[in-house]
């Protein structure tokens, strides 16, 4: 407790010299780190400081987001079990009791360094989760056993992610890795820390983010590095164990397996990328090496196949099209002035459709104008009133106004509709150049605006409060009241005289009883 008071003294006084002092050793630390990281990501020794060189294989991965084909299948890849490829994932075991699914690669790995990049999801309901993923390099498939769904006494290496508490122990979930030289079986009931060769604790289950493992084997020494899935950097990697001397089968095959028990969870891996490593000073193979003969004579015929049916079809379009034939194939693509004259000629053919919506607004807008001036003259005369003659002359007049203004309007619309229509014409008939489409759109910009002003000018000149129309005569009524008093009686007589009928024809049917 008395250190940090004499501390905090200091920082009073000499406050720059602290913060100085603080700032030079954070930086040292964050150099330290990186050095550190880079050092156990590369898998380099201090000796020999340079990392590596990598090469993608794509003949080993699968990533979304067309992981699968049509069919179901993954392209260089097989699934066993309960696994369910999709689009951008392959759902290794669903969230069900004692489901078993795993994915090999159809070839064979025949490099001795790589780097694996594995993305995956662990996702449950529960707060436990089992039985968990395992990650295997062996020199023959294990598609189906009891190892995390995949086989017993495996010849290389997994790395097991386990979810579920075998022993009681409570250091799970955990990160395991172990070997086996093909003799050894799995010891289930101490989640296999009798045989690890190397293990972390982490977990690795409903995180926000999907996990990454790197696992890296470079000169007979395997890495593995995890990311914990709590911020989308895909590099922000956390050293888990690391292994030397360990000698793997130099040719074998990669998988991916899980399992579930008692408890599930959904065992998502999300893609699978390898990269073959290469000292610095070391030749790259060729790539032509790498294909055996058998596949690449299947290629080879396959392209010469191909080839010959497009010359095939070549030659029955010339044959269908003789005008086509000796044509340049610039001229069959567009050229940067095709396009942008014709961007132009789209924008006029825009401009034009709208200019003629607004006519077609102002000839409905010029009619109800002229029915409403005509009822109110109507009006006028009809009961030529004295007292509201003043009132009635201003409302005529305004609407008058407004009738000439709209006019004009749809002249200056109707102006504006010949000029697009001019410069279509004139583009069509001639290519119009730069400078002619540009003055033609101004003008039409000024129509434009002048249509803008003369519209504002018609607002401010109406009246603020409109005068009120006289009220129309009453519609007399259909039926009157005389007529309609007239009907009920009639008819309630009607109706007692049907009753009475009705009741003398009902009594004298009962005298015959």
């Amino acid at each position: 407790r008395a250190l940090p008071r004499q501390r905090r003294r200091p920082i009073r006084k000499r406050p720059r010299l602290v913060a100085k002092s603080y700032l030079l050793i954070s930086v040292l630390f964050i150099t330290l780190k990186s050095i550190g990281c880079d050092n156990i990501a590369s898998g380099a020794s201090t000796s020999d400081p340079e990392a590596p060189h990598r090469r993608f294989e794509y003949k080993y991965s699968f990533k979304g987001p067309h992981l699968s084909l049509t069919d179901g299948s993954i392209p260089f890849w097989i699934h066993s079990g309960n696994a369910i490829p999709s689009a951008d994932q392959v759902r290794i075991t669903p969230s069900l009791r004692s489901q078993k699914g795993s994915v090999w690669s159809k070839n064979m790995v025949l490099f001795e360094s790589w780097e694996a990049v594995v993305t995956f999801r662990v996702s449950g309901r529960g707060r436990m989760g089992a039985d968990g993923l395992g990650i295997w390099f062996t020199s023959q498939q294990g598609l189906d056993g009891p190892v995390y769904g995949a086989a017993d006494k495996w010849n290389g290496i997994g790395i097991f992610f386990d979810s579920f508490d075998n022993d009681g122990k409570k250091n799970n979930p955990a990160i395991v890795v172990v070997g086996n030289n093909g003799k050894l079986v799995y010891d289930h009931q101490n989640d296999g820390t009798t045989q690890a060769l190397g293990t972390c604790l982490r977990d690795f289950r409903n995180k926000p983010y999907p996990i990454r493992a790197k696992i890296t084997y470079y000169k007979k020494s395997l890495t593995v590095m995890i990311n914990n899935g709590f911020t989308p950097d895909k590099d922000d990697y956390e050293f888990c164990t690391k292994m030397d001397n360990i000698v793997i089968p130099k040719e074998g095959f990669f998988g991916i397996s899980a399992a579930t028990g008692g408890l599930a969870d959904d065992h998502d891996v999300l893609s699978f990328l390898l990269f073959r490593l290469t000292e610095p000073g070391q030749q790259k193979p060729p790539a032509e090496a790498e294909i055996p003969k058998e596949e690449k004579d299947k290629y080879q015929e396959e392209f010469e196949n191909f080839q010959q049916d497009l010359d095939k079809k070549k030659e029955e379009f010339q044959k269908e099209h003789p005008d086509v034939l000796g044509e340049p194939i610039e001229e069959q693509y567009e050229s940067v002035n095709d396009r942008e004259i014709r961007q132009v000629f789209e924008g006029q053919n825009r401009i034009h459709l709208e200019i003629k919506q607004l006519h077609r607004q102002l000839a409905m807008i010029l009619d109800e104008q002229r029915r409403y001036v005509s009822v109110i003259t109507d009006e006028v005369a009809k009961k030529g009133i004295n007292a509201e003659s003043g009132q009635m002359s201003s409302v005529i007049a305004t609407q008058q106004e407004v009738l000439k203004n709209l006019n004009d309007l749809r002249l200056s619309f109707q102006e504006s509709l010949k000029q697009v229509g001019s410069v279509q014409h004139q583009g069509n008939a001639a290519g119009l150049g730069t400078y002619e489409t540009v003055q033609h759109f101004n003008e039409i910009k000024e129509h434009l605006h002048s249509v803008k002003r003369d519209v504002d000018h018609l607002v401010q000149r109406s009246p603020p409060k409109m005068l009120k129309c006289p009220d129309f005569p009453p519609i007399p009524p259909c039926l009157s009241t005389l007529h309609f008093v007239v009907f009920v009686v009639i008819q309630s007589v009607l109706f007692f005289c049907y009753i009475m009928y009705k009741s003398q024809q009902e009594a004298a049917a009962k005298k015959f009883f």
